[in-house]
């Protein structure tokens, strides 16, 4: 998974997860790389940690995006969708260039 599908699959996910670990298990990657990603998203402002007070638990976190990482998650789902676009493209053309090479075969 290349980075900035990582980090919008992160932003996408981060607010409805209840840990880490069940986001990690959900993105199939280590709980390792998700707490990068969060930190780094935290660092840039793009998502805000709180801790629940009244948890006993007091290294639980209850994540919430910003308005600045709603934007991002906006612009990275926008570049994500161009992407897959291209890639349809020339996956069109390959279909119609074997189907060419098809038709020429059985001629």
């Amino acid at each position: 998974m290349q980075h900035d599908e990582l980090t919008l699959n992160i932003l996408k996910n981060i607010e409805t997860t209840s840990s880490q670990k069940s986001l990690a298990r959900e993105l199939e990657i280590s709980v390792g790389k998700v707490n990068y990603v969060l930190k780094a998203l935290i660092d840039k402002g793009f998502v805000k940690a709180e801790n629940f007070f009244t948890n006993k638990n007091k290294n639980q976190y209850k994540y919430l995006l910003t308005k600045k990482g709603f934007q991002e998650k906006i612009t990275l789902t926008q570049n994500f969708m161009e992407q897959k676009k291209r890639e349809y493209d020339k996956l069109v053309i390959e279909l119609e260039r074997y189907k060419e090479e098809c038709d020429e075969k059985n001629t």
